[in-house]
């Protein structure tokens, strides 16, 4: 075993060591690659024209990665510790087999309970903030809902793995897969992330709140990726999804679904220029924001452009996306429902937003009522033309206005996308998109 390597593993044993919480938030040293066959994928950029990642500059990632910052990265510890060595220099990350956000200094994936701090179990926090004991008119509070953030905190610090700027991340070999980690893209620039499926990060600690609608709820942190106030993002040919542990096998506390999952893939608080190409997006509740506060004005407004184009949205409930604020041009994507009961919406038309949706097929189940393609939570103009539902041309917004006359929604986004690659006929799309997207279709070039 080379000595570098010799290195990484005797790091990652003495974090072993160390307190669980902590080791996992300390990154071991990762070893650098040499480029490696296939290096056109790795080092592919942007193309020009492709969304709003094109825009003001262009979006290279890792690209002029010297060779000494090409990592091949196994596990949790590697991936943190590839982004500590290299910094803000280019580089080039490279996705090897699984890596667990919840695992040990090894890899070897952990459960909720060896974060459990304080006393804290799920029995004894149903005991306590049961409705007939705690009632309903109050969040939890005391030594058990303490115990809980405490949890919570020792979790996140595992989950979360920052991403510097002009970073390619990027899956190689079979079946690259990230699962139960949040990948923060945060105040950074020029990030490409492709070619790799994110799974199924969970919050073991979700904190009931029965003030939370008519009936409370239960609330979770973490989505798989989020882009936080950066710009020249490319997030492309991925999958997203919950993996083997979809909502709709939650268990129910209180009447109301455990829930242990947030968003998919949010882009938020001032990010700028990204596009979102080629992805899959499945068997989710609360799948995309752009935007997520209507008094996030202040650093929102004039930010959140955002591209989508040839997406597949399948079987998620809503928000796909909800925008606020941001002029998003979404063309070429297939919205697929195949259960009526599961069904939301797929835009969610928010306050300022601008959204563009041309060009899109939809195919939905019986049942599913076209009218609740859109909704409106602000008053906030759109253009929808040429959209396709079941194979016909359908105007969208009409198709709302006559099916939800108390939310009118009014025509004409104000602005005309100039950045498009090949606009396809909706009728296409849906054969396109499922031949060519999601993680283990990318190609060099586009």
């Amino acid at each position: 075993m080379p000595a570098r390597t010799r290195h990484i593993r005797a790091v990652a044993v003495t974090l072993g060591c160390a307190s669980m919480a902590l080791a996992l938030s300390v990154p071991a040293q990762a070893a650098p690659q040499p480029r490696h066959h296939g290096a056109g994928i790795e080092r592919a950029v942007l193309p020009a024209g492709d969304g709003w990642a094109a825009a003001e500059g262009s979006t290279t990632g890792g690209a002029d990665a010297a060779p000494e910052h090409v990592y091949t990265v196994t596990d949790r510890a590697e991936l943190v510790a590839a982004f500590e060595e290299a910094g803000d220099a280019p580089k080039i990350v490279r996705v090897a087999g699984t890596i667990h956000g919840n695992s040990d200094a090894d890899g070897t994936p952990i459960g909720c309970e060896q974060y459990e701090t304080g006393g804290y179990t799920l029995e004894k926090y149903l005991a306590a903030y049961d409705p007939e004991v705690w009632g309903t008119g109050r969040t939890p509070e005391g030594p058990l809902e303490d115990a809980r953030a405490a949890s919570a905190k020792l979790q996140q610090a595992a989950v979360n793995v920052r991403v510097p700027s002009n970073t390619t991340l990027i899956g190689v070999g079979e079946n690259p897969e990230i699962i139960g980690a949040s990948l923060q893209v945060r105040d950074v620039s020029n990030v490409i992330v492709r070619n790799i499926s994110f799974e199924d990060t969970y919050d073991c600690f979700p904190q009931w709140d029965p003030t939370d609608g008519s009936a409370g709820a239960w609330n979770s942190e973490y989505d798989n990726l989020v882009v936080y106030g950066s710009r020249h993002v490319w997030v492309d040919h991925n999958t997203f999804s919950d993996g083997d542990r979809p909502d709709s096998g939650q268990p129910h506390y209180f009447g109301q679904v455990y829930q242990q999952h947030d968003g998919l893939f949010d882009i938020v608080r001032g990010a700028d220029l990204v596009t979102v190409s080629w992805n899959v997006l499945k068997d989710h509740d609360k799948t995309m924001l752009i935007g997520n506060s209507d008094g996030a004005g202040a650093t929102d407004r004039g930010k959140l452009r955002v591209t989508l184009h040839h997406n597949l949205f399948k079987d998620v409930k809503e928000r796909a996306p909800r925008v606020r604020f941001g002029q998003v041009d979404s063309y070429n994507n297939h919205f697929v429902a195949t259960r009526a009961g599961s069904y939301g919406y797929t835009y969610g038309i928010g306050a300022e937003s601008r959204l563009v949706a041309e060009h899109n097929a939809f195919t939905l189940a019986g049942g599913v009522d076209r009218a609740t393609v859109l909704k409106k939570w602000s008053e906030a103009p759109l253009t929808a033309e040429n959209n396709y539902v079941n194979g016909r041309r359908t105007d969208l917004i009409a198709v709302h206005n006559a099916g939800v006359p108390g939310e009118q929604l009014t025509e004409g986004a104000g602005w005309t996308p100039g950045l498009r690659t090949t606009v396809h006929h909706p009728r296409a799309v849906p054969v396109l998109v499922g031949l060519k997207a999601g993680a283990g279709r990318a190609s060099g070039r586009r």
